[in-house]
């Protein structure tokens, strides 16, 4: 399979292309394009990589490729990104966020579903071995009562402020907790905001901590069951972003999509009540 990438400011791609290109680890299947045309930093992703070629414009490498990841840290700029891949019927992964409005979610989801082209977008610490193991945890506590997750998030962020960086933990707990998001309550004290929202039969709270001159504070999930509790920190380590990625892949195989286009869209909402409130 043939893959071309699009927004190579991200670290991400510097992961994507070792893991397919240089250490070969799904085979023939390898990133073969990138847009953005001859930049320092493509110029030396492409010699990294051994990749044949750099484009201009991300829709120069439809005819050139057979699937797309989209890695622009700004999620403003997915919609335009992912759509004319979608519109060709090419399986497409948005790296977080998939937006930067439940509008464009929804446009970009609609998109794939017209179109029967398999897409996929997720946070990195939705797929870390921590959130597996609170998952397995919070299965044998009885019924869910409440999730609380909390992470960093920069509402002045350059790469669309809250978005980018509290997808993390929302992602995270609506993984933990299923269901329809129902009424969302924000409020912002000190350098924390935390956005609470029943979901299903049950409560999430996500705290988005500012991060400071001293650091930021880790990633963090806890899950209340009936009779128990569990909680852990979320660590990401230096392989974090290999399964999101072979989410992906083996969804361009099978062109079933990991996560449902409901749950894709799920985050977004919360994420826009948290920009109403507060700002971005």
């Amino acid at each position: 399979m043939r893959i071309g990438i699009i927004g190579t400011e991200n670290s991400h791609v510097d992961h994507i292309i070792d893991y397919l290109n240089v250490e070969r680890q799904a085979g023939d299947t390898r990133v073969v394009a990138l847009s953005g045309g001859r930049s320092e930093r493509n110029e030396k992703l492409k010699t990294i990589g051994g990749l044949e070629r750099l484009v201009d414009e991300p829709t120069d490498l439809l005819g050139l490729v057979d699937a797309v990841i989209i890695t622009d840290r700004h999620g403003g700029l997915h919609r335009e990104h992912a759509v004319p891949f979608l519109t060709a019927g090419l399986p497409v992964f948005v790296d977080k966020p998939l937006a930067c409005s439940e509008a464009d979610a929804r446009a970009i989801v609609a998109a794939a579903r017209e179109y029967e082209a398999p897409l996929t977008s997720s946070s990195a610490v939705r797929w870390v071995p921590d959130t597996d193991a609170l998952a397995r945890d919070a299965a044998t506590l009885g019924t869910t009562q409440v999730v609380t997750t909390t992470g960093p998030a920069d509402p002045g962020s350059e790469y669309g402020g809250i978005y980018f960086y509290g997808i993390h933990s929302v992602d995270v707990a609506l993984r933990l907790m299923p269901g329809e998001v129902g009424a969302i309550q924000v409020e912002r004290i000190a350098d924390t905001i935390t956005a609470t929202a029943t979901v299903g039969a049950a409560r999430i709270v996500v705290n988005l901590v500012v991060p400071g001159e001293g650091g930021q504070v880790p990633f963090h999930g806890m899950v209340v069951g009936r009779h128990g509790i569990a909680a852990r920190k979320l660590t990401l380590g230096p392989s974090y972003v290999e399964p999101g990625l072979r989410a992906f892949l083996e969804m361009a195989e099978t062109r079933r999509p990991p996560i449902s286009y409901d749950d894709l869209v799920r985050p977004m909402r919360i994420l826009d009540a948290i920009v109403s409130a507060v700002g971005p």
